[in-house]
C-alpha cells in the first residue's frame, strides 16, 4: 500500500500518520512576502525576510527537537487534554502504540490540512493552513467535532510563540533582544512591537508589528491572554505540558501590556458545550504588519469561516492557474508528480535559496544562476515580461565578462561587493546565453540581441583578480566612458564578452580555469591551478549556439553587421596558433581587461555578422578537437568517458587509479550537451555511467564515484561523507541535465531512464520520505534532501516539454518532435501535454496506436483545429508563428498521429 496518495489531477495528496516520518515540511507563501514552513505537527517557521521572522527560525534538526509549534489545545473536562497538532506530552508518549491518534495530512499548492482523531476522547479536529495570495498573514481555520455520544464541555486555547526579530538573533543576543519586546493584548490577540532591530554594527528603530489574533466561528473573542512564554508555560512547564492549560491559569485581560520577555501568542476562548456530532470553528491569524490599522484590516477581512473559505478557494484557484502546464501519460502518479515539479520554480522564486528548513544558509537572496534558470520555467509557463527581465539581468554583467554576485530586490538591481575581491564562478557566463537562446526560440524575438543594456561596475576588475583603485561608490554601479557617459552595449555584445573572455582564461592544460568553482559550488579549493574540463565542454556548445543565433539575426535583419566596443576587437583573434598557446591567450586576456579596467573609450567598430559567427565557429571547432584529443579516458571496448577536472596540483581528477575508478557525471553531461562527444563516445559514456554511477534504488546516477580521499586540492565536497550532497549523492539537477543532453543527441531511451528513476524514487515514499516534488539530491539511503528549492525542477519541466514531448520553439515557430517511449502512452496509445505557447493555450495530443518506442515511429500527420500542419525535412510537425498568431484566445487542440 502506498503511504502517499494523490487525490486529484492537480497533484493534491494525502498521507496518514505523517508525524511518524522525520524531516517532513510543507511550504506556504504569498506573493507579497510571507513565507512559512509547516511540519506534520505544525512546527516550522514563518518570516518575510532574514530580518523579520514571525516564528522562531528552524533548521532541519529543529523539526524534531522543537516543541514550540503552532498549537491549539482542548481541555475536555473530566476526560483530559488534547492537542490538535499532536504536540502534547501525553500524545508524544503514546506514539507508535495502539493509543496513538489517527492523523492525516491533505495538501495542495499553498494549502495544508491536518486532521486528527483521538479515540480516547472521541474528538476530531481539522486545521487548514494557508497564506492568501496578496496578504502577509498565515490563516489557521480550525474545526472541532464531537464524535462521541455525549455532550462535551471544552475549553479551547490557541498557543503560538512569537519570535519577532531577525534570524541572526537566534545565536546573537537571543536573550538581549527579548528585552526589546513591547507586548500588548487587545480584544482579539497579542501584538509584539520590538523597540529596535538589534545589530551592534548599527541598531535601527523597528516599525514591524508581529501578531497572533483569533476568534471563534461565531465571532467570539478570546476571554483571557498569556502574552509571554513564562505566562503560558508557568514555572517548570514546557510547550508540551504548559501549566496555563493543564492547571487552568486565569491569564490576563485584553488591554494588558508586558515588556522585555519572550512573547507568546496564546489565549483562551470561552468554554463551549459541544453536542454529539456537532462542530465548533475557530480562526487564528498570524502575521507581520507595519501598522495596527493594517492588522485591523486583515482581521476584518478574515474574521469569519465564510470569509476564510472564500479566500482559501481563491488561493487554490490562483496557484492552479499559475501552474498551467500538465501532462497525461500512461502513469497517473507521474503526471501528478509533474504538477509539483512545475510548481517548484514558483517556490524557488518566492523562497529564494534560504528560507526552508534544509536551506539554513544565506540571507534569502537569489544568486546569478537563479536569475537565469528561473527564467527557464517562466518562458514555458508565464513568458509575459521575460524579455524585459532578461534585458535587465544583462545589466549585471561586467565589461570583463564576470558579473555581480549580490542581487538586489526586483529585476536588474545589482549591488557592489565592498568587502574585497569577491569569488568568481567560472560557469556564470554559461546560463545567460542558454536562457536567451530559449527565449528566442520560444518567442522568435531575435531582435533582443540588438537591444542595449548597461554594464555593471564596481571595484572588481580584471576578472576578479584586481581592484580598480580609481572607482568609488559615488561613481555609481554603471560602467562609464572616458567622457563620463554611461556606456551601453547590445545584448549580443554582452554575450560575446562573456563567451570570449572565458575562452582566453585558461590554465596549464589550456582548459578553462576553475577559479572559485563552477556549477558545483563545492569545488572551491582549486582556484590557483584547477581547470574545469566539464564547463569547457559547455562553453564549446555555447560558442556554436551563439554563432547560430548570430546567423539567425543576420537572416532576419536588414542590417548585416553589428557595432561593438573598440576594446573587444582583440578578443576576436582567429589565429589557431594562438589558440594552442596558453601563455599567449592569458596575455591577450590581460591586455583586454587592462584596457577597460576603469572605463571604456566609447568608440565602436563594425563587424559583419557572418564574420562574427564564423569566428565563434572556428573557436568551437578548435575546442572540440582539442578536448577529444586530450581528455578522453579509454575504458575498454564498450566503455570510456571524459575527464572533468584538473585539481590544484594540475593533475587529472578522473580515470583508473590504483585503488578505484574515478568518474564524475558533470563532464559527461556537457560533453554530450555541448556536441563534443561523438555518438560512439556517447554510447561508451552511457555504459560507463551505468557501470560506475547508476544505483536505481537511491534515484539513479550518482554525481561521482567514491574517491576515498579528502581532496583538499579540489574542494569541500570531498570532506562530505560519500553519498551526501555533492560527494556522490544522486544530484537531481545534474541527472536531469544528463537526461536533457541525451535527449538532445537522440538517446531517448537512455534519457528516459535517468528521468524515470528520479521520479520513481521521489514517488516511493518509503525511500524518499518527502512530499511530492523533486529534491536537490537523494542521499546514500535514498532519502530526498533539500526539497523544493532546486533548479532541477525547471530543467525537469523543460526537458519533459521540449525533449520528451518535443514541444518546443524554434525561432518562434512551434516544433512537434516527440521522443516518448512506448510505456509513456496510455492504454489507448495516447499521451498529451497542456501548455501555453505564444500566448495560446494548447493541448498537444500524440496518438501512437501501436505503442511504438521513440525511434520506431515518425510523424504521419498533424492537425491544429482541423487544419493540416506541414512536416519539415527532419520529419517534425511545424506550426508556423504566423498561424499561431491567428488562433483565438481559447484552448486549441493539436493532434499528432505517429506510426
Amino acid at each position: 500500500m502506498k503511504h502517499l496518495q494523490f487525490i486529484d489531477e492537480y497533484g493534491s495528496f494525502s498521507i496518514k500518520q505523517p508525524e511518524n516520518t522525520s524531516y517532513l515540511y510543507f511550504p506556504l507563501a504569498s506573493e507579497t512576502g510571507l513565507k512559512s514552513s509547516l511540519t506534520p505537527n505544525l512546527g516550522g517557521d514563518s518570516k518575510t525576510d532574514q530580518e523579520t521572522f514571525l516564528l522562531e527560525p528552524v533548521s532541519a534538526e529543529n523539526l524534531h527537537n522543537n516543541r514550540s509549534v503552532r498549537n491549539f489545545w482542548l481541555v475536555c473536562e473530566k476526560e483530559g487534554i488534547f492537542s490538535a497538532t499532536g504536540a502534547s506530552a501525553k500524545q508524544e508518549a503514546v506514539k507508535f502504540t495502539a493509543l496513538q491518534d489517527q492523523s492525516k495530512i491533505t495538501a495542495g499548492f499553498m494549502w495544508h490540512t491536518l486532521e486528527r482523531f483521538s479515540s480516547a476522547l472521541s474528538l476530531e479536529t481539522r486545521i487548514t493552513s494557508f497564506i492568501p495570495v496578496n496578504d502577509n498573514v498565515e490563516i489557521m481555520h480550525i474545526t472541532v467535532r464531537n464524535q462521541s455520544d455525549n455532550t462535551k464541555d471544552l475549553i479551547p486555547y490557541a498557543a503560538i510563540p512569537i519570535y519577532g526579530r531577525s534570524a541572526d538573533n537566534i545565536r546573537d543576543h537571543r536573550n538581549v533582544t527579548s528585552m526589546l519586546h513591547r507586548i500588548r493584548t487587545d480584544s482579539n490577540g497579542v501584538f509584539v512591537r520590538p523597540t529596535m532591530s538589534f545589530d551592534e554594527r548599527g541598531h535601527r528603530p523597528n516599525t514591524k508589528i508581529y501578531y497572533v489574533c483569533g476568534c471563534s466561528g461565531s465571532g467570539q473573542a478570546p476571554e483571557s491572554f498569556y502574552p509571554t512564554v513564562e505566562d503560558f508555560l508557568g514555572e517548570g512547564g514546557t510547550y508540551t505540558h504548559p501549566r496555563a492549560v493543564c492547571e487552568n491559569y486565569s491569564g490576563v485581560p485584553a488591554g494588558t501590556t508586558a515588556a522585555g520577555k519572550e512573547a507568546m501568542g496564546a489565549f483562551r476562548f470561552p468554554r463551549i458545550r459541544l453536542a454529539p456530532g456537532k462542530e465548533a470553528e475557530y480562526i487564528l491569524l498570524l502575521g507581520v504588519e507595519g501598522t495596527h490599522e493594517g492588522i485591523a484590516r486583515i482581521y476584518e477581512k478574515y474574521n469569519s469561516p465564510d470569509k476564510v473559505r472564500k479566500s482559501l478557494e481563491i488561493t487554490k484557484s490562483w496557484w492552479k492557474e499559475k501552474v498551467n502546464t500538465g501532462f497525461h501519460t500512461g502513469d497517473a502518479d507521474f503526471d501528478r508528480l509533474m504538477k509539483w515539479i512545475c510548481f517548484q520554480p514558483f517556490l524557488r522564486r518566492l523562497f529564494g535559496c534560504s528560507f526552508l528548513p534544509h536551506h539554513d544558509y544565506g540571507r534569502g537572496g537569489r544568486g546569478w544562476r537563479d536569475l537565469w534558470q528561473d527564467c527557464l520555467s517562466l518562458l514555458l509557463m508565464d513568458p509575459n515580461g521575460v524579455g524585459q527581465m532578461i534585458e535587465k539581468n544583462f545589466g549585471g554583467v561586467r565589461i570583463d565578462g564576470t558579473n555581480a554576485t549580490i542581487i538586489g530586490d526586483g529585476d536588474g538591481n545589482f549591488i557592489a561587493d565592498r568587502n574585497g575581491i569577491s569569488r568568481v564562478w567560472m560557469d556564470h557566463a554559461l546560463w545567460p546565453q542558454m536562457t536567451t537562446k530559449l527565449y528566442i526560440d520560444q518567442t522568435g524575438d531575435i531582435d533582443i540581441l540588438n537591444r542595449q543594456a548597461p554594464y555593471f561596475k564596481d571595484a572588481q576588475s580584471d576578472r576578479g583578480t584586481q581592484i580598480d583603485t580609481l572607482w568609488d561608490a559615488g561613481q555609481g554601479n554603471l560602467l562609464r566612458t572616458e567622457d563620463n557617459n554611461i556606456y551601453t552595449g547590445t545584448i549580443l555584445e554582452h554575450l560575446l564578452i562573456q563567451q570570449l573572455t572565458a575562452f582566453y582564461e585558461v590554465g596549464g592544460h589550456n582548459i578553462y580555469r576553475l577559479r572559485g568553482a563552477d556549477w558545483n559550488d563545492a569545488l572551491d579549493m582549486a582556484s590557483e591551478h584547477g581547470e574545469s574540463v566539464a564547463f569547457t565542454f559547455a562553453y564549446t556548445g555555447n560558442l556554436r549556439e551563439l554563432a547560430s543565433m548570430i546567423r539567425l539575426l543576420e537572416s532576419r535583419s536588414p542590417v548585416k553587421e553589428t557595432k561593438l566596443t573598440e576594446e573587444l576587437r582583440i578578443l576576436l583573434n582567429d589565429d589557431p596558433e594562438l589558440f594552442e598557446n596558453t601563455a599567449d591567450k592569458i596575455n591577450l586576456l590581460a591586455s583586454y581587461t587592462q584596457s577597460c579596467r576603469h572605463r571604456v573609450s566609447g568608440r565602436r567598430f563594425s563587424v559583419p555578422l557572418s564574420e562574427l559567427a564564423e569566428n565563434l565557429e572556428h573557436k568551437a571547432d578548435w575546442l572540440t578537437g582539442y578536448l577529444k584529443d586530450h581528455e578522453w579516458i579509454d575504458g575498454g571496448a564498450d566503455e570510456g568517458w571524459f575527464n572533468s577536472y584538473y585539481d590544484n596540483h594540475g593533475r587529472a581528477v578522473e580515470g583508473f587509479f590504483p585503488n578505484e575508478v574515478r568518474m564524475i557525471l558533470t563532464g559527461q553531461v556537457f560533453a554530450i550537451m555541448g556536441n563534443v562527444a561523438s555518438e560512439q563516445q556517447i554510447r561508451k559514456i552511457v555504459n560507463s555511467a551505468d557501470h560506475y554511477l547508476y544505483q536505481k534504488e537511491i534515484g539513479g546516477y550518482r554525481l561521482n564515484t567514491d574517491f576515498h580521499e579528502l581532496k583538499f586540492d579540489m574542494g569541500r565536497m570531498f570532506g562530505f561523507a560519500y553519498g551526501e550532497k555533492e560527494n556522490g549523492a544522486v544530484f537531481s539537477h545534474m541527472t536531469v541535465m544528463y537526461a536533457n543532453a541525451l535527449y538532445r543527441r537522440g538517446f531517448a531511451k537512455e534519457g528516459w531512464k535517468a528521468l524515470k528513476t528520479l521520479a520513481e524514487t521521489a514517488l516511493d515514499f518509503d525511500t524518499s520520505r518527502i512530499y511530492p516534488g523533486i529534491p536537490e539530491y537523494f542521499r546514500s539511503d535514498g532519502r530526498g534532501m533539500y526539497h523544493y528549492l532546486t533548479g532541477a525542477a525547471s530543467w525537469f519541466m523543460m526537458t519533459m516539454i521540449t525533449q520528451v514531448f518535443g514541444v518546443r520553439g524554434e525561432a518562434g515557430d512551434l516544433i512537434l518532435a516527440p521522443r516518448l517511449m512506448a510505456e509513456q502512452f496510455d492504454d489507448q496509445g495516447k499521451a498529451s501535454v497542456s501548455l501555453v505557447f505564444a500566448g495560446k493555450k494548447l493541448d498537444v495530443i500524440y496518438e501512437n496506436p501501436d505503442r511504438k518506442d521513440s525511434g520506431a515511429y515518425k510523424v504521419s500527420s498533424s492537425f491544429c483545429e482541423g487544419q493540416k500542419l506541414q512536416t519539415d525535412k527532419l520529419g517534425r510537425a511545424v506550426l508556423p508563428r504566423r498561424m499561431l498568431d491567428t488562433l483565438s484566445g481559447g484552448r486549441h487542440r493539436i493532434i499528432v498521429k505517429l506510426n
